[in-house]
């Protein structure tokens, strides 16, 4: 790629655009972009010296070289339609991150419909502590890195890799980890067998002898077909598998703590600062793709104790009035919810609090009795107004719909029409040694952090 290229990014305060908008300008690339909405994101990029337009301005893409822009932008956009008009070098995110990828020797891709981010977090941590130097583009902020990205050198490139729209099929992985395959993303897949064709396919992409990484306890993952001449490693807890998880206890907190068994001699004890039973997985996945990549026994363990994990995936925002534990975390799908309930069943409170908001139309009504199956399991539940995303309410879809399915078991549940009010709700409700969690992968989060000021 030439570094004397101006690349503007259409959408570039998303978490992806933004991680490569940076390493981009960290390798001396010119950058400028533009957004819909300000954002923390917006902010970041202006502090590190890249220009960015709130709004649409159609002057920005005449001198650019290049124009990336993201799968939500509308073809309406006057940015992309001038960059059209003006015959640009124009380039979809995914295509261009898969461009960026082959520059690099080692290519490691994380995917999985659930748990993308904290495993690359991981996995990052301990290829850091082992002094790979790697290049680093994962779905949110990372503790160590205090930012979404990294810039290394060109021996490893750790990156997640999503699945919705196939967007990991636009890149070049030597090494692919599969953390498990559930029905998400289904206004885009339709169904469970489009999602495993779609897998399947991330799988061939791998080149002679590269190395893929399969969690044996998940049925569908189970399902890939690998390419002939591919390595396959396992991980499990259930099921026999290459890498395993023994002896599980939790302490007091909710971490876990247990053996790791590597084909079947004990290899490491590890105690997590993070909680959940689905992170003893992630935790396996990670130590599989170190151990394929020569990172040492001492900066595995170490990489994963020390780990406190990234931005909003069960993150202990504070504790309000001393002694009510307040976290968030970003589950959005059914599996995701039982995995974060399962974890809070682990810590020691009197009640706890969920407050839940939906991502997307499409998603509440296609999962809204399995919604209300999981969430109804909570001492108390909240539900907060859809977040939109993309979509507009065309599925007849609405909050008291969910409501009323989690009453026919659990009678404490309330629709409560906005942040302000629900914030209000818990300085009413809550007493001591409770525990308050938001759930949700829109800004429902900004509940614990409005609560906790005041």
């Amino acid at each position: 790629m030439d570094k004397n290229q101006k690349i503007h990014f259409i959408g570039i305060g998303g978490i992806s655009m933004s991680g490569i908008a940076l390493i981009l300008k960290d390798l001396g690339f010119k950058i400028t972009g533009s957004d819909n909405n300000s954002s923390a994101n917006t902010e970041m990029l202006k502090n590190a010296g890249i220009p960015v337009f709130i709004g649409e301005n159609k002057e920005l893409v005449k001198d650019a070289d290049l124009v990336v822009f993201t799968q939500a932008i509308s073809e309406e956009h006057e940015e992309l339609k001038e960059a059209k008009k003006l015959g640009k070098k124009i380039m979809e995110r995914a295509k261009f991150l898969g461009e960026l990828t082959k520059e690099y020797k080692h290519v490691l891709c994380v995917s999985g419909t659930h748990g993308k981010s904290t495993t690359t977090g991981m996995v990052t941590s301990c290829f850091m502590l082992d002094k790979k130097n790697p290049t680093v583009q994962i779905g949110a902020i990372h503790p160590i890195l205090n930012s979404n990205y990294q810039v290394g050198g060109k021996e490893y490139f750790i990156m997640e890799s999503c699945e919705y729209k196939n967007s990991f099929l636009n890149f070049f992985p030597t090494s692919e980890v599969i953390l498990n395959i559930d029905d998400d993303h289904l206004d885009y897949f339709k169904n469970i067998d489009n999602i495993k064709a779609s897998f399947q396919e991330f799988a061939h992409l791998l080149p002679v002898d590269g190395n893929l990484i399969l969690n044996s306890d998940d049925e569908n993952t189970m399902s890939i077909k690998p390419k002939k001449n591919t390595n396959i490693y396992t991980f499990g807890i259930k099921k026999e598998a290459n890498l395993m998880a023994k002896n599980i206890t939790y302490d007091d907190l909710g971490h876990p703590i247990f053996d790791i068994y590597y084909n079947k001699e004990f290899y490491l004890n590890i105690h997590l600062n993070i909680l959940g039973s689905h992170n003893i997985y992630n935790a396996l996945a990670t130590t599989l793709l170190c151990l394929i990549h020569d990172v040492s026994k001492e900066a595995i363990k170490k990489g994963l104790e020390g780990y406190s994990g990234v931005k909003r995936r069960f993150e202990l925002l504070g504790k309000y009035q001393d002694n009510i534990l307040v976290y968030d975390d970003y589950a959005h799908h059914p599996t995701e919810i039982k995995a974060t309930y399962n974890a809070v069943k682990n810590i020691k409170c009197h009640q706890n609090y969920a407050i839940f908001q939906s991502h997307t139309y499409s998603r509440t009504k296609e999962h809204l009795e399995e919604f209300a199956e999981v969430l109804k399991q909570f001492d108390n539940i909240i539900i907060a107004p859809i977040y939109p995303a993309r979509e507009i309410n065309i599925y007849n879809v609405k909050e008291s719909d969910l409501v009323e399915l989690i009453k026919k078991d659990n009678p404490n549940v309330w629709y409560i029409d906005s942040f302000d009010k629900i914030v209000d709700f818990l300085k009413e409700k809550v007493t001591d040694n409770d525990l308050v969690i938001t759930i949700g992968a829109g800004p429902v989060n900004e509940v614990g952090i409005k609560l906790l000021k005041k």
